[in-house]
């Protein structure tokens, strides 16, 4: 019987990560935040939309205006969405959009961070 090995993935082979792309979206990626929306059992983010995506892949989306993020709940996205949220005060702070509540995920995450 052979010996079972773990599945070689970037982080074991050391291959570099595939990179983070954060954008605005356009109406081009109209399918991709429904898809996202879908997935999260949740509804697609309004107003001015960033997105991100790992490799070509859309992991994960997050709207400017209010904070509303979906992300693929079968990819380990939960950095991606802090990386959003980051950009996303970013221009909020810059004027390009209304002040808005941070997602609850993310003032926890914060706060366990700080726990630390």
């Amino acid at each position: 019987m052979s010996p079972v090995r773990p599945a070689a993935g970037p982080a074991r082979s050391g291959a570099p990560h595939p990179a983070v792309t954060i954008r605005r979206a356009t109406p081009d990626d109209a399918v991709a935040l429904r898809r996202l929306a879908a997935l999260d059992s949740s509804h697609v983010p309004s107003g001015e939309v960033l997105i991100a995506e790992v490799g070509l892949e859309p992991w994960a989306a997050m709207s400017v205006d209010d904070g509303h993020a979906v992300a693929d709940p079968f990819r380990l996205a939960g950095e991606v969405v802090l990386l959003l949220a980051e950009r996303s005060r970013q221009l909020r702070s810059k004027g390009g959009a209304a002040p808005a509540r941070r997602p609850r995920r993310l003032a926890r995450a914060r706060r366990l961070r700080a726990s630390l």
